[in-house]
């Protein structure tokens, strides 16, 4: 049964402007189970038909049939289908891989066999035929510690490793010593004895005297076929000049296989000693299996449960280890920048919007409007027209606010016993207040009640630091002290709060009820307070007794007088109102329904100008939080750019690689490779390459953003965004600037890659 048939098939290359034609209507069959030598000089064309009938290459004109199969027209990826199915190939060269074990070697091919086979059972059958082939003590042996007939055997084994219906040799015995050649042509024939159609390629006679049939090509044709009836042992064919002495066999193999071997001449005690090496290997498979069990593979676990494909980009990056650090080392720089450039942007805006919320980051300002005379504005609050009643109505009406505390504020000297301290904010206000300013916590002692305002009584709360100056560590609680010469009991010590935004020290307090503030310590009494107020506040207020003061130009009005003459009695006002709003998201809402409360309340009409202005805490928060996210970003842009230079270094050298490693994408295509298999491997070089930058990085990028802090106490704030962020872009810098690399390598020719030097 014909397995290979050839009709008329031309091969012509274009070389510049110039058409060489190397085959030229060469037309052959070969039969099922055949063993063939392919023969020719140097520039016959037996490499270019040896090229074709393993599919390495297309005809340009003519029929190419394999196994029923017209194959000479199918595309580069059909014809590695067909190399990794049906064909094996022996290389006159070897082509293994350097650095790679033996087993690893004949193991390669089945990463690309169309049938999936698990590590556990590719490396016992790798360890199997290198046992056949005799170098079951080889296993773990790279090619440059194995003689060049151990290489061959190896090649014969990565040949046989996915059960080939052909198998072709390109000059088999090349490169080996006449004593090593028998060994391996006796081994064709021993394969060829067992059904496989071996066909070799070859420009020596003596070669193809041990094959069945011999096809010599002459200047691209064939210009004879014929067959040898009686074919010659490879050792009476090798060794037929020599006086038809036969020496031992290289390495003394065929002794310790067979010692009842002769070493006579005759040809019939050569095949009886080959019959009898070929028992002695059947005798000697039970040793080979325990071989196969004793056989450790490295990382048996890893080899298990990680890809083929993963696991060959791996080997190729460990075998340059300094190369692949040195190349990873950008991407190493870039996440690293962009990990610490993150946290301490964050620590910084953190830092800035904690210091913001101790101010109330929902808390909107109620304040009067300004008063004008003569062409000139006086500023806000300059015209009083704020009322309590104002800040009961906003509690009661708006739906949107949380908290409200109507405030006044003076400015005065704080003194207990010989010390004094001029505070930075005396605030006159009620117990809602701290609710409104986030003031949950109190150091010691507790607040003021409502009833205390309503009563106007003589009580405050403190900060800490004015505790401090005052007291020192001696507790304030239920001591006095004076403001304006007004005696105040301290009932609390505030929680420390810490600086503003504006660098001012929050701590530095004096809080009191607002009505004590507005009619005893103040002493501005503009109606609507009790009248036994006044005149506590007047009882108290000695100051005229012990420094006189001016005359008054008028004198004051009697009762008969004020009675006579009664005037118009103003509503109490405050300076402002603070409001918290219910959220962030509210702050809107709540504002709309404060200004049309005050409308209503102070009558203004539609296009009037408002007496009162609303200032939303919250959009300054905005602003300061915008700031720093934009120089974040300006940051991590900077940051980004360490990354594309560091993408930019990785196709450098990946393109680097594929030129040196064309020999290598060029073999593993000539077993089976297909072009997604040699792209997918260069890009998972890739990607690996970045993702272990990556994870480095984010190492080396937290440990710097720590050490910032360690050294410079600058906040800074973890973010796992950031982190899966600079991840992924270590990923995707791995896919974008490697598949090029990856994409060259897979559109190589085969043939032209098995040449390149």
């Amino acid at each position: 049964m014909d397995l290979i048939r050839i009709a008329n098939v031309t091969k012509t290359y274009r070389i510049g402007e110039v058409d060489v034609p190397v085959l030229k209507g060469v037309s052959f069959t070969i039969r099922r189970g055949e063993l063939v030598a392919i023969v020719g000089a140097s520039g016959s064309g037996k490499s270019t038909l040896m090229n074709i009938l393993g599919c390495l290459d297309r005809p340009t004109s003519g029929e190419y049939w394999l196994d029923g199969q017209e194959v000479g027209k199918l595309d580069a990826n059909q014809r590695a289908v067909v190399r990794t199915s049906k064909l094996g190939f022996v290389f006159q060269s070897f082509n293994l891989l350097a650095r790679t074990t033996a087993v690893q070697n004949v193991m390669m091919p089945l990463d690309y066999s169309l049938q999936a086979t698990s590590a556990a059972d590719s490396a016992p059958r790798a360890v199997e035929l290198l046992g056949r082939v005799g170098l079951e003590d080889r296993l773990d042996h790279v090619p440059a510690k194995m003689s060049g007939g151990q290489q061959q055997r190896v090649a014969i084994a990565r040949s046989l490793v996915n059960r080939p219906t052909v198998l072709l040799a390109d000059e088999p015995t090349g490169n080996l010593d006449s004593q090593t050649s028998v060994e391996i042509l006796q081994m064709f024939r021993e394969l060829n004895a067992a059904g496989l159609t071996v066909i070799l390629v070859t420009h020596d006679p003596k070669v193809a005297a041990a094959a069945d049939r011999t096809i010599r090509v002459v200047d691209g044709l064939v210009v004879e076929d014929t067959a040898n009836e009686e074919a010659e042992s490879p050792a009476n064919s090798i060794f037929n000049d020599s006086n038809n002495e036969l020496p031992a066999v290289a390495d003394q193999r065929q002794d310790d296989r067979c010692p009842e071997a002769s070493n006579d001449n005759s040809e019939g005690e050569v095949a009886v000693a080959t019959v009898r090496r070929v028992a002695v290997r059947s005798d000697r498979s039970s040793a080979i299996g325990t071989k196969q069990r004793n056989h450790k593979t490295p990382y048996t676990l890893y080899t298990s449960l990680v890809p083929t494909t993963v696991r060959s980009s791996l080997a190729a990056l460990w075998r340059n280890r300094m190369r692949s650090a040195l190349t990873a080392l950008g991407i190493v720089i870039g996440v690293s920048a962009v990990i610490a450039m993150v946290e301490i942007s964050s620590g910084s805006r953190v830092a800035l919007l904690k210091t913001m919320s101790t101010m109330g980051a929902d808390n909107l300002m109620v304040q009067s409007g300004a008063s004008s005379s003569g062409g000139i504005n006086f500023g806000s609050g300059s015209e009083m027209t704020l009322t309590p009643e104002d800040a009961e109505a906003i509690a009661a009406q708006c739906s949107n606010v949380a908290h409200v505390a109507p405030t006044i504020s003076i400015q005065g000297q704080v003194v207990r016993g010989n010390r004094n301290w001029v505070p930075m904010s005396i605030i006159g206000t009620t117990p809602t207040y701290l609710q409104v300013r986030d003031w949950h916590e109190m150091e010691e002692g507790d607040i003021f009640t409502d009833r205390d305002v309503r009563a106007s009584n003589k009580v405050c709360m403190i900060g800490v630091t004015l505790a401090k100056e005052l007291f020192d560590d001696e507790s304030p609680i239920g001591k006095d002290l004076r403001v304006k010469n007004v005696s105040l009991r301290v009932v609390g010590v505030m929680g420390r709060k810490g600086a503003n935004m504006m660098g001012m020290d929050q701590d530095d307090i004096l809080i009191a009820p607002w009505t004590t503030l507005k009619f005893r310590v103040s002493g501005k009494n503009t109606g609507g307070a009790s009248q036994g107020s006044t005149d506590s506040s007047t009882a108290v207020n000695s100051l005229g007794e012990l420094y006189p003061g001016t005359t008054a130009l008028y004198p004051p009005r009697n009762a008969t007088q004020a009675a006579n003459n009664p005037q118009h009695a103003r509503v109490t006002n405050v300076d402002q109102i603070m409001v918290k709003a219910a959220s962030t998201e509210q702050i809107p809402h709540a504002i709309a329904e404060i200004t049309t409360l005050l409308h209503e309340r102070h009558r203004i009409r539609d296009g009037q100008e408002d007496d009162f202005n609303i200032r939303n805490m919250s959009e300054m928060l905005k602003a300061f939080g915008a700031m720093s996210q934009m120089m974040g970003g300006l940051l991590l842009i900077v940051a980004l750019i360490s990354l594309a230079v560091g993408g930019v270094g990785i196709m450098n050298i990946m393109l680097v690689s594929v030129t040196e490693r064309t020999r290598e994408i060029g073999l593993r295509m000539a077993v089976g490779a297909r072009s997604f298999h040699v792209l997918r491997q260069f890009l998972i070089e890739a990607i690996v390459l970045c993702l272990l930058g990556g994870l480095v990085g984010i190492l080396l990028g937290r440990g710097a953003s720590v050490f910032v802090w360690f050294l410079l106490r600058w906040p800074i704030e973890a973010s796992i965004p950031a982190i899966i962020s600079a991840f992924a872009v270590s990923a995707t810098v791995g896919v974008i600037f490697g598949f090029y690399p990856a994409w060259k390598a897979s559109r190589l020719d085969p043939i032209d890659a098995l040449r390149y030097e």
